[in-house]
């Protein structure tokens, strides 16, 4: 079994596709259908199943797959090794984002990673999925370091440096019966229509929590994906909203942001796999991020 076989195989599971993995690899197409041709005798199992519209993986490359990552890892890790040693750091550093998140001054902190490691491959990726869903692209070995909040089972598994902490604040529009008061309990919002995140997402974890120790219920009425906008929504009258405190920095005079009684906290953080050794390129990384915080 050739390494090559197995990053082949990875990239066409990842990709859903033969064409796109044969680009993102820069060889000829047939080269990769070769190589996971070889790899599936060798096997003696599928790999994919093929269809016009899209790949997938077979039961078999589903067992395949973490493993084939870890044993690629396991390879750039004595790359990394010797690399160290000569003075220069090689390979791919692939990392994950939360969609609207502005701790961390990301496009600073790669600029002046490349600056530094030029021969490193960069790969960021932003996550429609929230916290839970980079989690996972680190358990499953696609992602090297991500930026998430560490709530709930987005923690769970992982490395984890926490970079700032948050409280969740209530936003209400300015004409709302709650809106001069200066602090409002759950109890209080219970019953009102909300605007949160999806499920999956840091806050929208942390609020549940929340609800659920006050033995309380409430409505999500409207889910959206940028925190950074929800007190937008607000202001139009379609919910009140929780939200770490970061996300109303720019709100209007439309809406009224008041503390929660129950203290809520919305815990910002850089983590990798726990199970698996940062590569020399993300510890590199993780050396820079406090030189880029706000």
């Amino acid at each position: 079994m050739e390494l090559r076989h197995l990053v082949y195989f990875v990239t066409v599971a990842e990709e859903q596709s033969f064409t796109r993995a044969a680009a993102r690899l820069r060889v000829v197409q047939s080269g990769v259908s070769a190589a996971v041709r070889a790899l599936e005798r060798e096997l003696g199992a599928r790999l994919f199943e093929r269809s016009s519209q899209r790949v997938t993986l077979t039961d078999s490359g589903a067992a395949l797959l973490p493993a084939a990552r870890a044993t690629i890892d396991a390879a750039q890790a004595a790359r990394d090794a010797v690399a160290e040693v000569r003075g220069g750091l090689r390979g791919t550093l692939r990392i994950g984002t939360l969609l609207s998140v502005g701790i961390v001054d990301l496009p600073g902190l790669l600029g002046r990673f490349r600056a530094e490691h030029p021969a490193v491959d960069l790969r960021l990726r932003a996550a429609p999925t929230g916290s839970e869903g980079l989690a996972t692209a680190l358990h499953e070995g696609e992602l090297d370091v991500a930026f998430l909040a560490s709530a709930g089972r987005a923690a769970a598994g992982l490395s984890v440096r926490v970079l700032t902490a948050e409280p969740i604040v209530a936003v209400l529009p300015a004409a709302h019966p709650l809106a001069d008061r200066p602090e409002v309990t759950l109890a209080d919002l219970a019953d009102e229509p909300f605007v949160d995140s999806p499920l999956g997402y840091g806050n929208r974890t942390e609020v549940d929590r929340g609800f659920a120790a006050a033995g309380l219920r409430r409505r999500v009425a409207l889910e959206v994906a940028d925190v950074s906008t929800i007190h937008q929504y607000v202001r139009e009258g379609l919910g009140v909203a929780l939200v770490p405190r970061f996300a109303v920095a720019d709100a209007s005079s439309a809406v009224r942001v008041r503390p929660v009684t129950t203290r809520l906290r919305w815990d910002f953080a850089v983590a990798t796999a726990a199970t698996r050794r940062p590569s020399a390129a993300a510890r590199a990384l993780l050396a820079l991020v406090d030189d880029f915080r706000r």
